[in-house]
């Protein structure tokens, strides 16, 4: 089986970073949801001393 890979990065916000749209995340989810997209993991980045500086989401899809 052949797959094809997304990746969105959302930035996080805020002085010490760590906060991040929720709702933002949860529109792309169920965008792709819809268009067969799964997803396979979702971490953060971190800029120093803990301080989030993004939020990375990947999803996957088969090939037909």
């Amino acid at each position: 089986m052949r797959w094809e890979y997304k990746t969105i990065k959302l930035a996080a916000r805020g002085f010490a970073g760590g906060k991040f749209d929720e709702n933002q995340l949860d529109t792309y989810m169920n965008q792709l949801g819809s268009e067969g997209w799964e997803l396979v993991t979702g971490f953060d980045t971190n800029k120093n001393y803990g301080e989030t500086r993004d939020v990375v989401v990947i999803f996957k899809r088969s090939l037909s």
